[in-house]
Order: structure tokens, then sequence, then C-alpha cells
């Protein structure tokens, strides 16, 4: 049995530097708060699958929920540059 192998060189070269860049490690620290609530709701959610639903249970999914929308919230704000504050002027 004969085995085959590739006798042509990659057509795309790999870089020689595989680490991340600067602004690539930004990017992911930016998003790191919003990537941690969707891991909590995904707990929150799983956590479900093996008992039945209640009142308790409903509460942390709604606030898992809403650390999810205020982390989406909070990335898109510094994304556009804007300042934002909790606080209700």
């Amino acid at each position: 049995m004969k085995s085959i192998v590739a006798r042509h060189t990659g057509v795309t070269p790999l870089p020689v530097d595989l680490e991340p860049t600067d602004a690539e490690l930004d990017a992911i620290e930016a998003e790191m708060p919003v990537v941690l609530a969707e891991v909590e709701l995904l707990d929150t959610l799983i956590v479900l699958l093996h008992q039945p639903p209640t009142q308790i249970h409903s509460r942390r999914i709604r606030r898992a929920h809403r650390r999810v929308l205020a982390a989406r919230r909070d990335a898109a704000v510094r994304a556009a540059g804007i300042e934002a504050s909790g606080d209700a002027a």
C-alpha cells in the first residue's frame, strides 16, 4: 500500500510570528466582559437542564440576561468612543 503525501509547498505560507498582535489582544480584552457575562448566562441555563425551574432560577436568568445586555451596551459605547457614566445627570 502506498501512502499519499503532498509534494508541494503550502500555497499560503504561515507567518513566522504566530503570536497575536497588541491590537488583537486589546480587542480580546475589550470583549472579555461580554464573554464572561454570556458564560454566566449559559451556566445558569445549564443548571435548569437538571432540575425543574423555580422562581429563584427565573430571577437568576433575568439577572444574567441583564448582565449580558449591560456588557454588550458598554462594549458598544466603548467602541463608539462615547463616555458613559452610570449616573443619571
